[in-house]
């Protein structure tokens, strides 16, 4: 392991989702040959953004084509046996999200958003988010059809909550802190808490404008993670 964030990873003995993920792929496929695997770990962890998640996935799919097994039915299984939002990092691309994270449905490609991701330095074991939260979920299903423009995407965003908001401040009340730099932010056209936190979100109209909000942000509150980007329009390339 290597990387800013992988100290918080020293402690888990080799028990990490990469190896986790690894072991339970050589098994179903019987391969004994093994393999060497490196984490480049750039995601705080615990920080509701998937950082775990997406590094099993990335293994499922390097092993695969280390190994040359397809990735059936039941690698998404694995997969889901290792976090409920392991398949959709698994899938690579924009979907919409069922069940407890098993159902997947392809979403046309995002508009070009841009992003900008808060962390204020505070780990916020999921499992403990969930023990806090009170009351149902929120039922139903939304629209998943036109969402092909900045627009359409934003309004249905600010028509969603995420039930886990109120559970992560009670633990973290930081959290709200967060959120509410990011309103403040220049331009800004959506903020919310990222799955079970602590890390936050918000949207801008594009990468260019989301850069200079979370230079912005930095310059504020330097102890934060603070990273920006843009949304995913679609699968990445594999090379």
């Amino acid at each position: 392991m290597s990387g800013p964030e992988a100290a918080a990873l020293t402690g888990l003995d080799g028990d990490n989702l990469v190896m986790r993920a690894a072991r339970a792929f050589a098994a179903h496929h019987g391969i004994k040959s093994g393999a060497a695997l490196h984490l480049d770990k750039q995601l705080p962890v615990a920080s509701g953004i998937g950082g775990g998640s997406s590094d099993a996935a990335a293994t499922l799919r390097a092993l695969a084509r280390l190994w040359e097994r397809p990735l059936d039915p039941a690698a998404v299984e694995i997969a889901a046996s290792l976090g409920a939002d392991v398949p959709a990092c698994l899938a690579a691309q924009p979907v919409w999200v069922g069940g407890i994270g098993e159902r997947l449905d392809p979403l046309p490609d995002l508009p070009p958003l841009g992003i900008v991701l808060a962390n204020p330095r505070r780990e916020l074991p999921t499992a403990a988010v969930f023990r806090a939260r009170q009351g149902a979920f929120t039922a139903g299903e939304r629209s998943r059809s036109a969402l092909c423009d900045a627009a359409a995407l934003l309004a249905l965003l600010k028509e969603c909550r995420n039930d886990l908001t109120e559970a992560a401040l009670s633990l973290q009340p930081e959290i709200a802190t967060v959120l509410a730099a990011l309103d403040a932010l220049p331009d800004v056209r959506l903020a919310r808490m990222s799955g079970s936190g602590a890390t936050c979100f918000a949207l801008f109209d594009g990468r260019a404008v989301a850069g200079r909000a979370a230079a912005l942000l930095s310059r504020g509150e330097p102890r934060w993670w603070v990273r920006a980007g843009a949304l995913l329009a679609g699968p990445p390339a594999v090379g």
